[in-house]
């Protein structure tokens, strides 16, 4: 299952999958990347991990089969 981040840069927003070399989209805002990185994730299933502007993971999601799913009741 494929996790993408989403990371801040010094010109906006990116998406880059876990491990991956590049990043795949470019934004101008944190929430134009979370839409694109949840359209691609819950069409190819995986993670979504957003982060803020100093790095720390502000929240994750998960969309299709999760082989260890959350407690808490967010959704």
């Amino acid at each position: 299952m494929a996790k993408r981040h989403v990371v801040p840069r010094d010109t906006g927003w990116a998406v880059r999958r876990e491990h991956g070399k590049r990043d795949s989209v470019h934004t101008d805002t944190q929430g134009e990347a979370i839409d694109r990185a949840t359209q691609t994730t819950k069409r190819e299933g995986g993670e979504v991990v957003i982060h803020r502007r100093d790095g720390t993971i502000r929240d994750s999601d998960t969309y299709g089969r999760d082989p260890n799913p959350p407690k808490d009741k967010k959704h």
